[in-house]
């Protein structure tokens, strides 16, 4: 069988990760998986002696010297399980002959995974809740703040800066729904033997029935989960792989929206990422300050979408009760995936929490366009002071034509307001135009959005991650 590798990644992903993901983590889950059972069957009438439990108990970690002897158990045996269980009868000799009695590799191998994967989203979740909360003090910090909207990344009406950040945040909002429901949906595989009848156990139990069942359900207890999948094959659904790793997946894709957006932003001098003061952006060009943490976001976001169609595809094609060729898949997979998704909601902390916003420059930007913008406005206002509608409307669009012009060909800045301003025709409401141009009148119910967003979604989402924010919140206080 294969030897479980710890990906590459891990050397960038938090500790807590890299640690679950390890061979140490993977192993002495096994050897836990392999007391629950023994204590199971001891509990239900099978001749299994204390001193083995407690042996077993004494024995859950592996030191250096116990790795080193199942790995050449395993170069021997070419199984890793095998060389696992003889490996732990060597510090639990009393149990030597008991360990993964009526078991198969499966019992071990995907009950593992699947308390790896719970686990692991336990990792993300209160992360993914700290990058929500982030972001919604930078929505409420600029709730009000008028920023050029974008249709086609093409200039569009108004919207504001905190308002454009909400819509990210809600996205990130529905990543935590799917992944708490993903989380809280999983089950465990239990004891069900090579092809899922548990017949290996019900010779064990002499044709008792009632006692496999129970079987079943004490160690599923045991190893802390709520229920056990009703049946199985040999291993438990590939499917299952594919409900975990969908909802991470789809976080990959709002990660790579959002930080598409900073990068567009950043090109337009709107709004950058943290910049440190020694960094260097180009080794060739000094002044760059390049959007390197959206980039390296955007790139493994791609790859977490990616590493999605590993689980479709060996899914798909998992043969009657079970086949190996998901083995070697699944070992790079899972842990890439889970590894993965802890980068990208690191950095993403580190952005959200030192986003740079240039209030002077997005001014200037919607100096540009709004006079375009304003011109229903300022039709409007000469039809209520007794002008024609349509009178107005072509002498607003001749002087459009005419600022258009000086923009676009002349590399001018825009000057319709101006030529406005110098038309006799549009004299009754020129003590207006400073009021029809404030850019606070044209973002509509911005503002309140955020308020209302940040009340009624954002913080019922947060309210079970209250002590993960307050730790953080300790840990900045205590740099």
């Amino acid at each position: 069988m294969d030897t479980y590798q710890t990906p590459l990644s891990s050397r960038y992903a938090s500790k807590e990760m890299s640690k679950l993901f390890s061979n140490g983590t993977r192993f002495g889950t096994w050897r836990q998986l392999w007391l629950n059972l023994a204590i199971a069957e001891k509990e239900l009438g099978l001749p299994i002696s204390d001193s083995a439990i407690e042996q077993m108990k004494a024995n859950l970690e592996l030191d250096e010297a116990q790795m080193k002897v199942a790995a050449e158990e395993e170069k021997k045996r070419r199984h890793d399980v095998m060389a696992h269980v003889h490996t732990f009868g060597t510090v639990a000799p009393d149990a030597a002959g008991i360990i993964h009695l009526g078991a198969t590799s499966c019992y071990v191998t995907d009950n593992a995974d699947l308390i790896f994967l719970r686990q692991g989203l336990d990792l993300l979740l209160p992360k993914l809740a700290v990058v929500i909360s982030r972001l919604s003090s930078f929505a409420q910090q600029y709730r009000d703040l008028p920023t050029l909207g974008f249709t086609h990344f093409q200039p569009a009406q108004l919207t504001t800066v905190g308002k454009r950040a909400t819509l990210w945040i809600q996205e990130l909002l529905w990543d935590l729904r799917n992944m708490e429901r993903a989380r809280n949906d999983l089950g465990f595989r239990g004891v069900k033997g090579t092809t899922g009848t548990q017949g290996s156990f019900l010779a064990l139990f002499d044709g008792d029935h009632d006692k496999v069942e129970a079987l079943d359900a004490r160690v599923t207890e045991l190893s802390g989960f709520p229920y056990a999948y009703p049946v199985t094959g040999q291993t438990y659904s590939r499917k299952i792989d594919i409900d975990v790793l969908g909802p991470m997946s789809s976080f990959g894709a709002t990660v790579h929206k959002i930080c598409t957006d900073i990068r567009l932003l950043a090109n337009l001098k709107e709004i950058e990422e943290p910049f440190e003061k020694d960094q260097i952006g180009s080794s060739a060009m000094a002044y760059k300050r390049n959007p390197m943490r959206c980039e390296r976001a955007c790139s493994l976001s791609r790859h977490l979408m990616a590493i999605y169609q590993n689980t479709l595809m060996t899914a798909s094609v998992q043969w009657l009760e079970r086949t190996l060729d998901d083995s070697a898949n699944r070992r790079v997979t899972l842990p890439e995936a889970f590894l993965t998704a802890d980068i990208l909601l690191t950095t993403l902390q580190n952005i959200s929490e030192g986003m740079v916003v240039y209030p002077q420059v997005i001014g200037r930007r919607i100096k540009q366009e709004l006079p375009f913008m304003a011109t229903e406005n300022i039709i409007m206002a000469m039809v209520k002071d007794g002008g024609d509608r349509q009178e107005c409307h072509e002498k607003i669009r001749v002087l459009s034509h005419q600022a258009g012009a000086v923009v676009k060909e002349q590399g001018g800045e825009n000057d319709l307001i101006e030529r406005v301003k110098a038309d006799d025709y549009f004299k009754p409401i020129w003590g207006q135009l400073d009021e029809l141009m404030d850019p606070k009148t044209f973002v509509g119910r911005a503002p309140e959005q955020v308020d209302r967003f940040v009340k009624d979604w954002v913080e019922p989402a947060l309210k079970p991650y209250t002590e993960a924010l307050k730790d953080v919140k300790a840990a900045e206080l205590s740099v």
